[in-house]
């Protein structure tokens, strides 16, 4: 594991100070990421940053819980098509009489 260290970010013109394990450019590009995402809040209308902080922060949510399933859904899928390629092994599979 790496040895952490500070990263100072400017998000919605409020100076962070992070302390962190993963790179700091990573976590610049999060920040850039969020601000891109408040960005197109405000675009639909919302002045107030932080309502648009807040919306933000759901719609990036949504997009990770929907991703989650994704992913949930696609394991299942997996799963289910490695048990029928495993029954139709066993049935076209000799059986060892030892």
């Amino acid at each position: 594991m790496s040895e952490a260290t500070r990263v100072e970010l400017t998000v919605l013109d409020q100076t962070l100070t992070i302390r962190t394990e993963v790179s700091a450019d990573w976590v610049r590009s999060l920040a850039k990421y969020l601000e891109d995402r408040v960005a197109t809040v405000k675009k639909g209308g919302v002045r107030d940053p932080h309502t648009a902080l807040i919306l933000a922060a759901l719609d990036i949510t949504d997009e990770l819980f929907r991703a989650r399933d994704d992913v949930s859904r696609r394991e299942g899928d997996v799963s289910a098509r490695i048990g029928a390629l495993v029954s139709l092994l066993e049935q076209v599979t000799p059986k060892s009489s030892a």
